[in-house]
């Protein structure tokens, strides 16, 4: 059984996820409105996964026997200056996100609450991997500036990202 303030904690998370979840949609939509549909898509997946990472912290605190308690969720943004500005605060959030996990993981160590170390370690290592390629497409972006045939191109490999439920493997 989670202590409470695991589970506080947990279902503050629930929240956080189900947040980056729709910040990425209103990213998702900017760009279509941008006329840049392979964008959109990357945000668009990226929407799948926050929701999966919503999903998966519900049902571990249901698996846990604790009581989730969902939140109103706080408007997110629905414009930015450019396509630098939105990876600029995606690469922001992803950072405050892990900062998210982080805690969570420091009251799981603190409890000692091993379920929730080990529960925790996938999204420890799905941070890391967040933020990668957040970075990476920042990069590229900047070494383009924002703009151009390169921006064409990159909007095209962009489509061609699909979702893939990761947090089903384990």
């Amino acid at each position: 059984m989670l202590k409470e303030k695991m589970l506080n904690a947990l279902n503050e998370q629930i929240n956080a996820e189900q947040y980056s979840a729709l910040m990425y949609l209103s990213m998702s939509a900017w760009f279509q409105n941008k006329g840049l549909p392979g964008f959109a898509n990357w945000m668009y997946v990226q929407y799948q996964e926050e929701l999966t990472h919503a999903n998966k912290f519900f049902n571990y605190v249901n698996e846990r026997s604790g009581k989730v308690v969902l939140k109103a969720i706080d408007q997110m943004p629905t414009e930015w200056e450019g396509i630098i500005d939105v990876y600029e605060a995606t690469l922001k959030h992803e950072q405050h996100v892990t900062a998210l996990i982080d805690n969570l993981m420091d009251i799981a160590l603190e409890q000692k609450d091993h379920a929730t170390q080990s529960f925790l370690q996938w999204f420890v290592d799905e941070q890391v991997e967040e933020e990668a390629n957040v970075s990476e497409i920042l990069d590229t972006l900047k070494l383009i500036d924002g703009q151009g045939n390169g921006i064409f191109m990159l909007d095209r490999e962009m489509r061609s990202r699909k979702f893939v439920d990761t947090t089903a493997a384990k």
